[in-house]
């Protein structure tokens, strides 16, 4: 209200200097002024009025459909003038999710390094959301604003994002504007609507909490921060790891009295008491070396680990990083190392999410001249203060778990800028839940083409990519649900589906080859946006399935020049289980004639269902000629891990 009392006109981020304006479809522009002001537009020579504004001081123009072009000049006058430079028209995307869609060109991404360096398209235009949760729907984000596309400007933009629109600008030469409203470890409901929140089972009572308190988020941690900034000022707080006597707990002549341990690499959130626990951790670990290895200089490899590392080598420090995406690799100086007992401690300080070692089995290790030594196992670890001495989040998982936190303070202030469509990266999270996401992601679908009042705006998702091992026999699996739910969800008109199966990593839930996911999501908004009819866009998806006697007969859609397998050969057809009335699952023999798979098994003398690639990271097998890997699928109704959750 002090901001509307000095009648100052007022835009929000996303109508700023290098904006890019939807193509060929009305284009809202709003603002504040002060109550009862009138605002005026001119643009391309003609001036635009806006009624005068409200009681709030907000005000709208909606300009007419423009073609793709620019740069342009816009001047918004009230009491006060605007003007705008550099402003693009053509299409505008929205990308949302979690850390997949999220994860930054720069974080190792596959090539990441000429990729970043031949990044100059001025014609490509970047706007990244800042972070921020509410329990009410809010008017305003916090961003930098838009941002030519170029090598300064690139690294800390969504990978996915970046890949998609630079497909997109490459085909069919026009400006991309490119939002970027991401965050990761974050559940699908965090990212709907109040309003949709009481359409959902289970959700009407955290409406109305919505309702009654709609300040509640803010309030709880601003009092969760005054109890922090005590906390922190008190003794409680010193880091017991820093001894009195000025040696650390990384010196060798430090014996940990009662340390327990954990294995290494591995969560602490998820392998220890410490779930729950943000801040610093000590870890120690003791390697015995001979004397001709203790001679000659040594590397020293951790792997990732979220967040920061502080690595010592008998009480020398070695190396500090800074970031989960790095890998930690030191070079341990000659003679430093000693014959016998050597010292590696390992300060890891957790600002949220998983903490700790998160690399896989064989990212931990110390390589001398002549051998190569392991140090995944026990490690003994001790946290830097007593945890039960810190204040406790009102929100254990974060502010952003809260139903529809992130939506409230990051989608909702993007309303009503025009757009071409939506890609998404999410699921990770709700994977313990898929069944509920069946319900759950057509409805956000839904619920954001409700806000944006654009019709049937294209949402385009991908879906999982492999992660976490498989067992050696057809089993049930959580992610194997959610991909269901996501091939599901191509019921719902105008969305498209990138998968991902075969660019995962069962190490890493982030895998860091990214740039074909941008491209599969660009093929998909070719056939859904842009209705390219001539473009394969998918791969294989199921038909129908037909049973005579003790084979199976499966015809897809979506074959493009005709079906491929990757592995026809060995005792089974991998990835493809068969089931009788039993339902139990054995893996299936098979083979292509023409476009259709025959699929059999000396085990199920009469079959009643298939599936494919069900598990968290099963062989990619199946594929169109154009390279696009088939959807995992089942012809089972048959309840699964998820049904009742």
């Amino acid at each position: 209200m002090a901001t509307l009392t000095r009648a100052t006109v007022r835009l929000p981020r996303l109508v700023g200097d290098n904006m890019v304006l939807q193509r060929d479809t009305p284009l809202p522009i709003w603002g504040w002024a002060a109550p009862g002001e009138r605002v005026r537009i001119s643009f391309q020579g003609r001036t635009y009025r806006a009624p005068a504004t409200d009681a709030t001081g907000r005000w709208r123009i909606t300009l007419p459909p423009l073609p793709a072009g620019g740069p342009y000049g816009l001047t918004v006058k009230g009491r006060n003038t605007i003007r705008l430079r550099n402003i693009l028209v053509g299409d505008v995307w929205l990308a949302a999710g979690q850390s997949n869609m999220e994860w930054p060109l720069q974080g190792d991404v596959l090539d990441f390094r000429p990729e970043i360096a031949a990044a100059t398209y001025p014609r490509i235009r970047l706007l990244t959301v800042a972070k921020a949760t509410a329990s009410s729907p809010r008017a305003g984000f916090k961003s930098a604003g838009w941002q030519e596309c170029s090598p300064q400007t690139v690294g800390s933009f969504s990978a996915v994002a970046y890949f998609f629109g630079r497909r997109l600008h490459r085909q069919y030469q026009v400006p991309i504007g490119l939002i970027s409203a991401v965050w990761g470890g974050t559940d699908a409901e965090s990212w709907v609507s109040p309003a949709a929140l009481r359409t959902l089972p289970g959700y009407q009572e955290k409406a109305l909490q919505l309702e009654q308190q709609p300040n509640r988020i803010n309030e709880r941690l601003d009092d969760y921060a005054a109890r922090r900034q005590a906390w922190r000022g008190s003794p409680a707080s010193r880091d017991q790891g820093r001894l009195p006597d000025g040696r650390t707990w990384a010196d060798t002549t430090f014996h940990p009295p009662t340390w327990a341990t954990m294995p290494v690499p591995g969560a602490w959130e998820v392998n220890s008491p410490l779930r729950s626990f943000d801040g610093p951790v000590w870890f120690r670990r003791e390697v015995g070396l001979t004397p001709e290895e203790a001679r000659q200089p040594a590397g020293l490899s951790l792997g990732r680990i979220d967040d920061q590392d502080s690595t010592w080598v008998n009480g020398q420090l070695v190396g500090q990083t800074a970031g989960p995406d790095r890998h930690r690799h030191y070079v341990v100086p000659a003679g430093l190392l000693q014959p016998g007992r050597n010292v590696i401690t390992v300060r890891v300080l957790d600002t949220g999410g998983e903490g700790g070692f998160v690399g896989g089995p064989d990212s931990v290790q110390l390589t001398t001249a002549t051998r190569r030594l392991s140090l995944a196992g026990e490690w003994q670890y001790q946290p830097a203060y007593d945890p039960a001495g810190v204040p406790q989040s009102p929100f254990p998982n974060g502010a952003q778990a809260e139903p529809a936190a992130i939506y409230n303070a990051m989608i909702a202030p993007l309303l009503p800028y025009a757009l071409k469509g939506i890609i998404w990266y999410q699921g990770e999270n709700n994977a313990p839940r898929a069944y509920q996401y069946r319900t759950l992601f057509p409805a956000l679908i839904q619920d954001w083409r409700t806000r944006w009042g654009q019709g049937d705006l294209p949402f385009l998702f991908v879906q999982l990519a492999g992660f976490m091992p498989d067992q050696a026999q057809p089993a049930d699996y959580e992610w194997a649900e959610l991909r269901e739910a996501q091939l599901r969800t191509l019921a719902v008109p105008h969305t498209g589906m990138a998968v991902a199966l075969d660019l995962g990593d069962p190490n890493d839930i982030h895998p860091r080859n990214k740039q074909p996911v941008g491209e599969r999501l660009a093929l998909a908004a070719r056939r859904v946006a842009y209705q390219d009819s001539g473009v394969v866009h998918s791969g294989p998806l199921l038909q129908d399935m037909r049973v005579q006697g003790n084979t199976v007969r499966l015809r897809f859609s979506q074959t493009g020049g005709g079906l491929v397998l990757k592995d026809a050969t060995g005792p089974y057809l991998r990835g493809f289980a068969l089931a009788g009335a039993d339902r139990k699952f054995v893996w299936a023999q098979g083979r292509l004639e023409g476009q259709e798979l025959v699929l059999y098994s000396d085990q199920v003398a009469t079959p009643v269902a298939v599936r494919y690639a069900w598990g968290n990271s099963p062989f990619p097998n199946l594929y169109n000629t154009e390279d696009l890997p088939a959807s995992p699928f089942r012809t089972d109704d048959w309840p699964g891990l998820t049904v009742n959750r």
